[in-house]
C-alpha cells in the first residue's frame, strides 16, 4: 500500500471534509478523491460517506481506521532507522520538553557522544503534547517529561524528583498579592493559586523559563522548580518564601517499546546515571537553600 493513501484517509478523518484535508496536505482535491477512490479499490470496500457537511466513516472506514495509524508509524519507523550516516551502526533519536534541555538533554547528549560514539543522535524540543505524539508515533525513541500521557505501545520510568516551591525577589518574601504574583502554568496536577492569592494574577505565562527570566526582570514572585532557582538562590537574586506550600514535580523518560533496545537500552542506563547524580547534587543544594531562607539575611554595608 502506498503510505500517502493512509496518511490521506487520516487526514480527511482528523479534518472531517476531503477539501479541508486538501488544504492541509497542500494537494488538489481531485488528488484527495483519487488516493480515496484508489485505497477503496485496493481494500474494496466504501471508506467514506460525503454530504454537504463534509466527510463521514462507514463500518469499513471505522475497521480501516484501527490499522492506518499503525501503517504510518511503521513507515515513519523505517524511514528512521534506515537514514543511518556512514560510519555509525545505528540512529537514536533523543528529546525533552522545552524546559529541559538545559541541563539534561544536553548532558544526555553528551554523555551518548562520549559513550556511544558509533550512534549517530538526532535532537528535538518540542511541546509536551507534540512531543509525546512523536514519541508514541516512532519518530522519536525517547523524551524527557514532566507528566507524560501514557499512549499504546509507551513505556514510562520515572528520573527523578523536582519540587516547585514559591520564591520572590525581595529579601525578606511574604505570601505574594495580586500585583507581584505571576502564574505560571505548571500543567493540570498543579494546584490552583486560589488560596495564597485574592483575584487572579495580573501576569501569566505558560512556559516556566519566560516567566523566571521576567521575575528576575521585573521583580515579583511565583512558583518555579526548584533545580532552575537554585542558582538565583545562591546569588541573593531570590529568595525562598517561608511557610508556602510546595509541590511535587518529577521528571520522566518516555521511550516507544518498539525502539532498537540495544541502542536505547544503554542510551538509558546513561541518563539514568545523569539523573542520579543529578538527585545527589540537588539534594545537597537544597538543603543548603532551606538553611539560607531560614536564616536572617545579613545586613547590606552602606
Amino acid at each position: 500500500m502506498d503510505i500517502e493513501l493512509a496518511k490521506t484517509f487520516l487526514e480527511i478523518v482528523t479534518s472531517g471534509s476531503f477539501a479541508r484535508a486538501a488544504e492541509r496536505l497542500n494537494v488538489a482535491q481531485t488528488t484527495v478523491s483519487a488516493r480515496v477512490k484508489l485505497l477503496e479499490q485496493q481494500l474494496g470496500r466504501p471508506l467514506f460517506e460525503r454530504d454537504r457537511r463534509g466527510a463521514s466513516l462507514t463500518p469499513a472506514g471505522e475497521q480501516f481506521l484501527r490499522y492506518a495509524p499503525k501503517f504510518v508509524q511503521l513507515w515513519q519507523r523505517v524511514r528512521h532507522q534506515v537514514a543511518v550516516p556512514p560510519g555509525h551502526r545505528a540512529v537514536l533519536s533523543i528529546g525533552s520538553e522545552v524546559s529541559l534541555w538545559q541541563p539534561f538533554l544536553l548532558d544526555w547528549v553528551s554523555w551518548i557522544r562520549n559513550s556511544l560514539a558509533d550512534v549517530a543522535l538526532r535532537v528535538h524540543v518540542d511541546v509536551p503534547q507534540d512531543l509525546i505524539n512523536l514519541v508514541a508515533g516512532g519518530i522519536i525513541d525517547a523524551a524527557i517529561m514532566y507528566a507524560p500521557q501514557h499512549r499504546p505501545g509507551l513505556k514510562i520510568d520515572r528520573l527523578m524528583e523536582d519540587r516547585l516551591v514559591l520564591v520572590a525577589s525581595t529579601e525578606s518574601p511574604k505570601l505574594p498579592s495580586q500585583q507581584n504574583y505571576v502564574h505560571v502554568d505548571w500543567g493540570p496536577h498543579f494546584p490552583q493559586e486560589s488560596n495564597l492569592v485574592e483575584g487572579a494574577p495580573s501576569v501569566s505565562f505558560n512556559l516556566g523559563p519566560l516567566a523566571l527570566s521576567y521575575v528576575l526582570a521585573q521583580g515579583g514572585s511565583g512558583y518555579f522548580r526548584m533545580r532552575a532557582i537554585l542558582p538565583h538562590i545562591a546569588s541573593g537574586e531570590l529568595h525562598i518564601v517561608t511557610g508556602a506550600p510546595e509541590y511535587s514535580y518529577p521528571i520522566y523518560v518516555a521511550y516507544s517499546s518498539e525502539a532498537d533496545s540495544s541502542v536505547l537500552k544503554p542510551a538509558l542506563a546513561g541518563l539514568r546515571g545523569i539523573s542520579e547524580a543529578s538527585t545527589n547534587n540537588g539534594q545537597h543544594s537544597t538543603i543548603d537553600a532551606h538553611r539560607d531562607a531560614r536564616s536572617p539575611s545579613p545586613r547590606r554595608r552602606g
